[in-house]
């Protein structure tokens, strides 16, 4: 199968590949550029709209590095749960704090801006803890190389 870089699917055994190529190496693992594109950025009129993007991703893949050299180009892959979990901590998780923070503090008759200030403030302790739990996370999700 050819794969266009920056192309992304779901396969059949659910997973979701990502073409890459790969920008360094070190001991444990790899990083790998993938470009991460809006659904319209291939279109013929892309240069000439506002709506299309792409941006370049660094991914760290922790994997044997024998055999793999800078600029090869790999497909990065992994489940559709791990994707789903790492939507859920980076996303829903957070919206659903702020929004019960939010809403709570609105049905407790504070005023509509401190429950806003409120509500927005629950994240910083939300992503410092996180950035803590970091080790843990980056091992539910992780990233596997097809050569």
């Amino acid at each position: 199968m050819q794969y266009k870089e920056g192309f992304a699917r779901l396969t059949m055994s659910n997973k979701i590949r990502h073409a890459g190529i790969i920008d360094s190496i070190e001991e444990t693992h790899v990083r790998v550029k993938i470009v991460q594109t809006s659904a319209c950025a291939s279109c013929k009129v892309a240069s000439r709209c506002n709506a299309s993007e792409s941006k370049e991703k660094i991914i760290d893949v922790y994997t044997d590095t024998s055999g793999l050299s800078v600029g090869q180009s790999v497909i990065v892959n992994t489940s559709h749960s791990t994707a789903n979990r790492a939507v859920m901590i980076g996303f829903v998780l957070p919206l659903l704090l702020l929004m019960g923070v939010l809403l709570t503090l609105k049905a407790t008759g504070y005023r509509e801006e401190i429950a806003a200030l409120c509500a927005m403030g629950i994240l910083i302790p939300y992503y410092i803890c996180i950035w803590l739990l970091r080790g843990r996370i980056a091992k539910s999700i992780s990233f596997e190389l097809e050569k």
